[in-house]
C-alpha cells in the first residue's frame, strides 16, 4: 500500500529534476498526488475507514498549499505540473 523507495525515487526523478531532490515544490506535489490516488482507491473499498478519510484531507488540504504556492511563485511551472497530473481538468 504505502511507496516504495523506488518509486519515490522516479517520481522525484520525474518531477524534481533528480533522485535527490526531495525538497522541490513540483516533486513534493506529484509525491502527495500518488499518496492520494492510493488512499482514494482503499476508501473506495473501506467506506467506513473515518481515521484514513480524515488523513486523506489533510493530504488534499497539503496539496493544495503547495499548488497555490506554485501558482504564485511560478505560474509557468504550476500549469506544466497541473497537465503532468492530471489535475483541474
Amino acid at each position: 500500500m504505502s511507496l516504495t523507495k523506488e518509486k519515490k525515487s522516479g517520481i522525484f526523478a520525474n518531477f524534481g529534476g533528480n533522485e535527490t531532490n526531495t525538497g522541490s515544490i513540483e516533486g513534493q506535489i506529484a509525491l502527495l498526488t500518488e499518496r492520494i490516488s492510493q488512499i482514494s482507491t482503499h476508501l473506495q473499498q473501506n467506506k467506513k475507514d473515518f481515521s484514513t478519510h480524515r488523513g486523506l484531507m489533510q493530504l488534499v488540504g497539503k496539496r493544495r498549499r503547495l499548488l497555490n504556492y506554485l501558482q504564485k511563485h511560478n505560474l509557468q511551472g504550476y500549469r506544466e505540473l497541473i497537465e503532468k497530473l492530471g489535475l483541474r481538468k
